[in-house]
This record gives structure tokens, sequence and C-alpha cells, in this order.
């Protein structure tokens, strides 16, 4: 048994190791808390781009109303190297924009480094919302477009790869656009380990209390995917306790940063433990602000 003392008063709770189901049940009681903007389910999709010869040039995989908000996330966007300045990447831009749309989504948000493609999403009207300098020295950058609002189409300088064809894709489609990013990063950025942290605290009678699902890259960064705490067990350093393990396993393996994101309706609780503001996303969900934090320990 742990014997966590906070001041306030004292409980024994026992840290396990985080079940599948309860990793599930963490995650349907935080959407419970989480503002909704509509009711649809999250929703994956992949684009494919291929030439003449019906091989995959290029590509992207989108997830469409992530965490139930009117957002499209696009997850990744590649176009291989010997079509690279033709429009491919546009074109990709382009559809996945009227997808978007189509599905009545307000936002697109994306991920890209300083050795990517960031004056690529500029140009159509992409701003950046988060940076943070990363261990291998580049910058990660976080960005944005609000569709409902009056900016410019670009047109690229060489349009010549509207001649190819942009469709619908599946598993294995997305396989070779990973495939593709993949090779390219490698020259960038060097092969870590991933330590998952996935653990809970239970009372006396073995009775769930908290959890916490977390992640470190070692030499990198560590992430804390989501922390919940039961509504009779809050306000009494629980939440606290699980994110001090997180960043204790986070300087075991050498990392000297631990991230996470929030919302208006939780942020108070990072800052109070020592998080600091790196970018906010601005009305999303509709009335609500979304934040970047880290930490350095």
């Amino acid at each position: 048994m742990v014997d966590l003392d906070f001041g306030k008063e004292e409980m024994d709770h026992k840290i396990e190791n985080l079940t599948k189901e309860e990793a599930v049940y963490i995650g349907e009681k935080i959407n419970e808390i989480v503002p909704r903007e509509v009711d649809a389910d999250e929703e994956e999709f992949v684009l494919k781009v291929e030439n003449e010869n019906s091989e995959i040039i290029g590509g992207c995989i989108a997830e469409v109303y992530e965490y139930h908000w009117s957002r499209l996330l696009l997850e990744y966007l590649w176009v291989n190297k010997d079509y690279r300045h033709q429009g491919i990447g546009s074109l990709i831009i382009r559809e996945v924009e009227r997808i978007a749309r189509e599905k009545g989504c307000r936002v697109v948000t994306l991920g890209t480094a300083s050795y990517m493609a960031r004056p690529f999403y500029e140009k159509h009207g992409y701003t950046v919302f988060t940076s943070m300098k990363a261990a291998n020295g580049y910058i990660d950058y976080s960005l944005v477009k609000y569709l409902d609002r009056d900016t410019p189409e670009y047109v690229p300088t060489d349009n010549s790869g509207i001649k190819y064809k942009i469709s619908s894709g599946n598993d294995g489609d997305a396989d070779v656009i990973l495939n593709g990013i993949r090779t390219y990063s490698e020259a960038y950025e060097e092969k870590c380990e991933r330590d998952d942290f996935c653990r809970k605290l239970v009372d006396k009678d073995g009775k769930f209390v908290a959890g916490v699902i977390a992640n470190v890259n070692k030499g990198y960064e560590g992430f804390v995917t989501a922390l919940f705490v039961e509504e009779p067990f809050r306000r009494q350093g629980l939440g606290t306790y699980l994110l001090q393990e997180v960043e204790k396993l986070a300087k075991e393996n050498n990392t000297s940063v631990v991230l996470t994101s929030a919302g208006d309706w939780n942020v108070d609780f990072f800052k109070k433990n020592g998080y600091m503001l790196r970018g906010e996303l601005k009305d999303v969900p509709k009335g609500h602000n979304c934040y970047e934090l880290y930490k350095n320990i």
C-alpha cells in the first residue's frame, strides 16, 4: 500500500497497472466532462494520389470530429519526393478541407516540424498556435485553419499535379503513406524507445479511485494523455500524485520535459502543478479554449 499524506487527510491507496477495460472507462468518464460540440462519432479517413501506373505518390490520414468537436485533425500528409513541387500537396489539402466542410467542421488542425512543411501550410491559410523546440534541435509546430473565416485560396506556381487522381484509400494505402513519412523523418529524428505508463490508484478494497495514461519517449519527452479521479476522491492530491509518478518516470528515462493538453475546464489543475502554457487554440470546442502545456523537470 502507498501511504499518501496530503495534509488535508491521510488515506492509504495502492498503485497498480491499469487494465485495458479501465483505460476505456477513463476515456468514457473524461468524455462526460469534456464539452461536446457534435454528437457524431469520430471517423478516420485516408486519401491517396496515384500516378498513371496506379502507384501511390502521395496521400493523407485524417480524423473527423476529434473529441466530438467540429474539428478535423490532419494527422499525416505525404508526397513522394519525386513528385513534390507539382501542386500535389495542395490538391490533398483542398480535398481535406472540402470533406471537412461537407461534414460541418469549423477547424482543421495539424502538426509539422521546422524541417517539414510549415511554409506550405501557411500559404494555405494555416497559422501556428503552438511551438516548441524538440530534443533533436528542430521545432515542432501545431497549426490551425478556421474554415468559417475568409482565407484566399493558394494556387501553386506549378499546378501540374492536378492531372493525377485523388481518391479514398484503405488501410493498406495508409501503410504506404506512413512508411513514406517514416522514411523521410528518419533523416532528422533519431529512433527512441517508448515506455507506456498506465497506472491506477485503488482503495483498501481494491476499488478504482484514479488513473493516468501517459507515455515517455526516452531522451525526448513525456506526454500525459488522460488523467481522471473519481468525484468523491477529488481535491485530495491523488491526481497530483499520479502526475508526479509520470514525471518521476520521465526523469528516470533522461527526459527533461512533460507535455499535456487541457481545456479551460481543467487547465488550472495542471497550472497548479507547475505546467506552463505553450499554445492556445481559441474557440475549440465552440465557446471554449484548449491549451498545450509543458513542464520542465
